[in-house]
């Protein structure tokens, strides 16, 4: 798929996928875009399985110790995937598009500090307006690892926060927000997400 200087051969931005992004040969990104926020320096910063796809929109706001893993056959489209620790898509799930997965907050809970630190996001920008946009990392709460499971669902913009872990075969219904974790084969929506009922486990599957 990759170029002998990891370009994308049908990209219409000119960009490079980064060195320490492992993608399996039949893994297909829409293009090298996606990675405009990327700022992992983990051997492996993301890691695609076979046959899983990113299309556009899609952004891996990786931070320089996140991690982010997507499974075999797994569909994102128009995803933004912020992750400062690390966050796992199981095999064969669907996240559509506006769906935002954040392993972290990358902000104070405290009002002053976020004061301080967005006056000083705003100084860095005029100082150098070209270069990738400034995250904000000061005071935050620590980042949580995001557990998605295989099979998993999540509609369109949904938002999972810190922590969460949804369980094989859930799915998220549209504009949900998840903050607690998601049992295997329920079905929760809402804001704050809620249970709304069980699913019919797959012979053989585990529950």
């Amino acid at each position: 798929m990759l170029d002998e200087n990891r370009r994308l051969p049908w990209d219409w931005y000119d960009g490079t996928i980064p060195e320490n992004v492992v993608l399996d040969e039949t893994a297909y990104v829409e293009t090298s875009f996606s990675f405009f926020c990327y700022r992992s320096q983990e051997p492996v910063g993301l890691q695609m399985g076979r046959g899983a796809s990113t299309y556009i929109g899609t952004m891996f706001d990786v931070g320089s110790k996140g991690r982010v893993k997507v499974g075999d056959y797994t569909l994102v489209v128009g995803v933004r995937i912020v992750c400062d620790c690390e966050i796992e898509i199981g095999d064969y799930s669907l996240l559509s598009w506006n769906v935002v997965l954040m392993d972290t907050y990358r902000m104070s809970l405290d009002p002053d500090q976020r004061r301080r630190e967005l006056e000083r996001a705003a100084l860095q920008i005029r100082q150098a307006p070209n270069r990738i946009p400034l995250i904000v990392e000061g005071d935050a709460p620590p980042a949580r690892p995001i557990r998605i499971g295989k099979n998993v669902w999540i509609g369109f913009d949904s938002c999972v926060l810190p922590g969460v872990t949804i369980g094989d075969g859930a799915i998220v219904g549209a504009r949900s927000v998840v903050v607690d974790d998601v049992e295997p084969y329920t079905v929760v929506a809402g804001n704050p997400a809620r249970f709304i009922r069980r699913l019919e486990i797959p012979e053989g599957a585990e529950e």
